[in-house]
């Protein structure tokens, strides 16, 4: 530490009170500056006194900004607080100051004991409490309890309608070593005086009991070290901390204060995360360009330029040295003639879009999202406490090669590497447990069941629910096969406990396992409601299939699911009957379900050859009885004819059938939902101009009374389909039935499917489906026949 006396004037009126704006870069300069004039013996920073011993971390090289102070309840780790800090913010430039100079640092602000408990005593946050003035209270003197924005008063004193405008050129603009070290702090008090001359407590009633316990923290500091003590806090407290009151007030507000116990760590933080309200309710909208402009103050327009040509560049964007100039230009010329002292982040995003980006807003997305937010994580390093729960996952994390990252990406997953599997079952463990750093994504490549998709991005917000998730025990697998355990226990619906024998299976836990499927023999014994055994079985199902590929003895699920799926046979048909629009809507969606079900289930299961024409009987079941709802009617008969059960013949009988005049207009609306309703419903009606007919005939037969009825319904099926496929549906209706119009050149039918391939139009791309497959003429004219089928 510096054996230099302290400059005259530096304490006289007492602690050198210097007053900052959260995550404020110049405020941070301006701190460092005045530190190092002065040189304090003890350095008091606006925090939770409870971590004074996680500051000797702060010189760990391993503890990199933007990190956040995380304080959460022992009892319930899901009430929570953060005190984030980038690498530009004033009290992480403290803390590395007193650490730098072997100066002790402490923290001031109410104990998180207190201002935890404080929220589950109120049940509401200090900003709802202060929304809601008392009944009482006149129009005046609600407008002067009214929340206030010290920024945005000052800016509107000085002229400016923007408020984060007026700091930029009031504070962040200003160079390094352009005034006295001490001249701005005094003039943030002298401002932020008249404020709350003016507005009182600007609507923070909590505000005071926290100024009254850091007035208390400075008097004892003073005690102990003497007057030569630097307080670095929120602009707005300064003049209450200069205030002069009694210790016996300050405590009276102190008095029968809630407690709760806390514990306290860091956790890392993003940009992204900052450029929202913060813990400190100071949230910034461009952390990424404040990080700039704390970090190259000299010539900060002309870097940052160069930074996004960078960017752009990487984006296979033309960005010449030239456009970089002329956009240095055109963001000192704005500036000139906005009155700005220096080009700011307006000025240099409206030359960024105009040279740059052409005039574009999509590339300058990118910047904005890149740059001026970015998607910096700051590190923890393994000494800083933390939960046994975290600690674990920290180990599997680097065990894996899994490294937490604020910028979303992608990850593929092969399972039949032991690597990837492993993953695989950590994320799927961790989304057990609440903790959604990944989720699942539809892959882009390959469907096989041996593949996974993950979308991750680690939010801070995670270290939260890990603190949470560390009530069922001190590792992942632990603390997932408690909770799993628990979750089966406490489940209410039959599709709940299947879901979760899924999640057992995805997430590798053989221990659980047994108590789910305990409980989901017993859940699927007891309940009768065939909708609900029809939900669980598909999940039931997917289990097993899961099972195959991680090799896991699913012995049980599959006795489960064979009872299910026979207790669904029995009990669907009578289920189906007399149903209003939206059961049969609902009961459509299980239909549909189960037979994807008994499927898998058919190829999963030996010994179970009988499944599928079992299944098949209870579809024909309900496409023949008149009192089950013609939506569910006529999803049976599609069903059975994507099987090849039913003949083209018999399909086109049930259809004139279902559609003869003695049908209700709705009902038969809905049976041509169900028949072609869903996918390849509309090319089955493209390659059938039978089926088409029937329904354009029923159509145009429909009343005009009934028809805005039917509408709707109609409307709904046929949106579904692709363009493509609804302008050739209008052709055909348009040339009408028996027109040909099934393939330019064909012979019209009306006998059901399309005609038989023409051979002469098949041998046509015989050379270029040669040339592609790589054959030679020389190859044998049996290939001849089997590329002819293909061309077919």
């Amino acid at each position: 530490m510096s054996e230099a006396p302290p400059p005259a004037g530096a304490f006289e009126a007492g602690p050198l009170l210097l007053g900052v704006r959260h995550h404020g870069p110049g405020s941070a300069r301006a701190v460092r500056a005045a530190l190092d004039a002065a040189s304090p013996v003890v350095v008091l920073i606006e925090g939770p006194p409870e971590a004074d011993a996680l500051i000797p971390l702060a010189a760990d090289p391993d503890l990199r900004p933007p990190v956040a102070l995380l304080a959460h309840a022992v009892d319930e780790p899901g009430r929570s607080a953060f005190w984030p800090m980038a690498e530009f913010s004033p009290e992480w430039v403290a803390i590395r100051w007193a650490v730098e100079q072997g100066v002790p640092a402490r923290f001031i602000d109410l104990p998180a004991t207190h201002s935890l408990a404080w929220e589950e005593n109120t049940g509401a946050s200090e900003e709802e409490a202060s929304e809601e003035p008392e009944e009482e209270a006149s129009e005046e003197e609600e407008a002067e309890h009214a929340r206030v924005d010290p920024l945005a008063a000052l800016a509107e004193a000085a002229g400016y309608d923007d408020p984060e405008r007026w700091w930029e050129d009031a504070v962040e603009h200003r160079g390094p070593g352009l005034s006295e070290p001490f001249a701005p702090f005094a003039a943030l008090e002298d401002a932020m005086g008249a404020l709350r001359e003016r507005y009182g407590d600007g609507g923070r009633p909590r505000d005071l009991v926290r100024e009254a316990y850091m007035r208390l923290q400075i008097r004892a500091a003073r005690k102990e070290f003497g007057d030569e003590v630097a307080v670095v806090c929120g602009a707005w407290h300064v003049p209450a901390l200069r205030a002069k009151t009694t210790v016996t007030a300050d405590r009276a507000l102190l008095k029968g204060l809630p407690k709760l116990k806390t514990d306290l760590t860091w956790v890392p933080w993003t940009h992204r995360r900052l450029s929202r309200s913060s813990g400190y309710g100071a949230g910034i909208d461009s952390p990424g360009w404040y990080a700039h402009l704390f970090s190259a103050p000299d010539r900060p327009v002309e870097r940052w330029l160069t930074k996004v040509a960078g960017l752009l560049r990487e984006e296979d964007r033309i960005v010449s040295s030239a456009h970089v100039i002329e956009a240095v230009r055109l963001a000192d010329t704005l500036a000139v003639m906005r009155g700005r002292p220096l080009a700011g982040l307006t000025e240099t995003t409206d030359a960024v879009r105009a040279v740059l980006c052409e005039g574009s807003d999509v590339p300058l997305s990118l910047v904005y999202d890149r740059l001026v937010v970015g998607d910096v994580l700051g590190e923890v390093p393994e000494s800083a406490p933390a939960v046994p729960l975290q600690r674990d996952l920290a180990r599997e994390q680097r065990r894996l090669r899994l490294k937490p990252e604020a910028l979303e990406r992608e990850l593929e997953l092969d399972l039949r590497k032991d690597t990837d599997a492993a993953r695989g079952r950590l994320l799927h463990r961790l989304r057990l447990l609440g903790v959604g750093w990944g989720e699942p994504a539809r892959s882009r490549g390959s469907t096989g069941t041996f593949r996974e998709t993950w979308r991750l991005r680690w939010e801070p917000e995670l270290s939260v629910r890990i603190a949470e998730a560390g009530v069922w025990g001190t590792t992942v697998l632990g603390a997932a096969t408690a909770k799993a355990e628990a979750d089966a226990v406490g489940a209410r619906a039959l599709a709940d406990v299947t879901a979760l024998a899924e999640q057992c299976l995805l997430a590798g836990l053989p221990d659980a396992l047994p108590v789910v499927m305990r409980v989901l023999a017993d859940r699927a014994a007891l309940d009768a409601d065939v909708s609900h055994l029809a939900q669980a079985l598909p999940a039931l199902v997917r289990s097993l299939r899961y099972g195959d590929v991680r090799g896991t003895d699913t012995g049980a699920l599959a006795d489960v699911a064979a009872a299910l799926a026979e207790r669904v046979f029995i009990g669907l048909p009578p289920a189906c009957t007399t149903l209003d629009a939206d059961a049969a809507q609902e009961m459509r969606g299980h239909v549909d379900a189960v037979h994807g079900a008994v499927g898998l289930l058919a190829e999963t299961l030996t010994g179970h050859d009988d499944l599928r024409p079992r299944w098949r009987a209870v579809l024909r079941t309900l496409s023949q009885r008149d009192t089950v709802p013609g939506l569910l009617r006529g999803r049976a008969v599609r069903l059975l004819l994507d099987d090849g059960v039913l003949e083209a013949e018999d399909v086109a009988r049930l259809m004139g059938l279902a559609l003869s005049p003695g049908t209700p207009p709705g009902d038969a609306a809905a049976w041509v939902e169900g028949f072609v309703g869903g996918g390849g419903g509309g090319l089955l009606l493209v390659h059938d101009e039978r089926l088409l007919g029937l329904v354009d005939a029923w159509l145009t037969s429909v009343p005009a009374d009934a028809f805005t009825d039917v509408l709707p319904l109609l409307r709904r099926t046929f949106s579904a389909y692709e363009p493509g496929v609804r302008r050739t549906l209008g052709e055909l209706v348009r040339r009408g039935p028996g027109s040909g119009a099934v393939a330019v050149g064909h012979p019209a039918t009306s006998s059901g499917f399309a005609p038989e391939p023409d051979a002469g139009r098949a041998d046509a791309v015989l050379p270029v489906l040669r040339l592609l497959l790589g054959l030679t003429p020389e190859q044998p004219h049996s290939m001849d026949d089997d590329l002819a089928g293909v061309g077919a």
